[in-house]
């Protein structure tokens, strides 16, 4: 079957149903009448009659007869008045194996210039969350080669992690590189869905070309609603990469790997909506219906018995108020919290990761090792007594420490170097080559630091290494 726009649902027969007619446009919020018994149903994709290219998808209802639309075509074509048809259909996105190595959006158009899309099955984009029994939650650590990640934050296989940060802090290249380093992991049982909402189209554009250049994109598949896109188009193209992703976990029972960059746009798109429909807002000025949103696309990407569904989100918090109400309405869902500072950036430590900030509910003896655990306890003690030695050394100086403070204060200035990286993503751009470094080589390196075996190397021989041992023979070389 070959992709094309015109089939994404069916036009009703003349005479099926009886017919409504528009009341109201607002931007892209289209109200509908119905004054007969025959009333739409929400997610009902609608119709012109006079052009029945022009699609409106039924939001919610806003009387006892009318109802508010997305419209997903060009508006300037619709006028008061208007007669629409139902067509008793949804939203559809193609799935499957032809999907891989492509770049569509949330119609299932291609935006990536190699043709059209050779689908051979579709599936709506709005599904139910499966049933809690079916869910299937496990407790493995997913290695993703970047130290401050694994060691200060495992991600979990099958489980949500999210990569905080305002403008500008290294979110989607952080995000980007878990993408190259995890992606190519077998392949037979794997497969990855880009989700970018909301964000620039040079940024999709590039990693567009990285995956190209990396030999990974056919592994990948890519949904679009850039920065430039309507509010709709926004909003749904998370719903649609979810869709993508299911059927690769359901029908082709693979593992997904799910990026999003970025969720809190799709957020962001829903309360442009809720504006246009005349929903009053919540006491923080977000949509009444925030939760129920986030949660439509959350508890959908879940685990089940058959494969898993592991998410990594960008998730960008304006103005840097963690406390944003739409970043903590993603939080609840996270097992797993990264985040980027921009203190840390300006101290030129990539990635900038605030690591006493970030968490992840693996960090147990349950799940990482006893070592792991049992080093990391160590390594947040110390940085939290160095933290307090940081108001001292700013206003005295680091020589009236007490030995052993200075000793602590310099170790945690290493580790803290140490956990920064040079990475595959950003070769181009900063001439130094990607490293990836091993989960169990991270923790020897960390549990050495602390024990004081690198005391005689100077803490800036730590930045942008990958294993502590290249310090002594920069050393040497010196």
């Amino acid at each position: 079957m070959t992709q094309n726009k015109e089939i994404f649902f069916r036009v009703p027969k003349c005479g099926v149903n009886m017919p409504g007619k528009v009341l109201t446009i607002k931007n892209y919020v289209v109200e509908v009448e119905f004054l007969l018994e025959d009333k739409p149903e929400v997610e009902e994709i609608l119709v012109l009659e006079k052009d029945p290219s022009i699609r409106l998808l039924v939001v919610r209802s806003s009387s006892i007869t009318s109802f508010f639309c997305i419209a997903l075509s060009d508006v300037a074509r619709v006028s008061r008045g208007d007669v629409v048809n139902r067509t008793k259909e949804t939203l559809m996105i193609p799935v499957g194996p032809e999907v891989l190595g492509r770049v569509m959006d949330m119609f299932g158009s291609p935006v990536d210039g190699l043709g059209n899309i050779n689908y051979q099955r579709m599936s709506t984009i709005f599904r139910d969350a499966p049933k809690y029994e079916s869910i299937k939650y496990t407790q493995e650590v997913l290695e993703t080669g970047i130290k401050v990640l694994d060691f200060f934050a495992p991600l979990i296989k099958g489980g949500k992690t999210g990569l905080f940060g305002g403008s500008g802090v290294g979110k989607t290249v952080l995000l980007s590189e878990v993408l190259h380093n995890i992606i190519n992991r077998d392949p037979e049982n794997n497969a990855s869905v880009f989700c970018g909402v909301g964000e620039r189209t040079r940024e999709g554009h590039e990693l567009f070309f990285e995956l190209m250049e990396k030999g990974v994109l056919n592994n990948v598949s890519l949904v679009f609603g850039s920065m430039g896109s309507s509010p709709a188009m926004r909003f749904l193209t998370a719903y649609g990469a979810t869709a993508v992703a299911e059927d690769f976990r359901d029908v082709m029972q693979k593992n997904v790997l799910f990026f999003v960059d970025n969720i809190f746009r799709f957020a962001q798109a829903g309360n442009e909506l809720s504006l246009l429909m005349n929903t009053i807002p919540s006491e923080d000025g977000y949509q009444a219906t925030l939760a129920s949103e986030v949660a439509a696309v959350h508890e959908r990407l879940v685990s089940t018995s058959v494969a898993a569904i592991t998410s990594i989100e960008a998730i960008y918090v304006p103005a840097d108020d963690i406390l944003d109400q739409a970043v903590q309405t993603v939080f609840t869902y996270l097992d797993s919290g990264i985040v980027l500072s921009r203190d840390v950036y300006k101290q030129g430590r990539y990635p900038a990761v605030d690591i006493l900030a970030s968490t992840s509910s693996a960090l147990n003896p349950d799940v990482v090792s006893m070592k792991h655990y049992n080093v990391y306890m160590k390594a947040q003690s110390l940085l939290k007594r160095a933290q307090s030695l940081e108001r001292i050394v700013a206003l005295v100086g680091e020589a009236e420490l007490a030995e052993e403070d200075r000793t602590l204060y310099k170790r945690s200035l290493k580790l803290r170097n140490y956990m920064t990286q040079s990475f595959f993503v950003t070769t181009s751009q900063t001439g130094r080559p990607g490293v990836y470094v091993t989960v169990d080589k991270t923790v020897e390196d960390v549990d050495q630091i602390l024990e004081g075996k690198y005391d005689d190397v100077p803490e800036d021989k730590f930045m942008f290494i990958g294993e502590a041992a290249e310090t002594r023979s920069a050393q040497q070389q010196s």
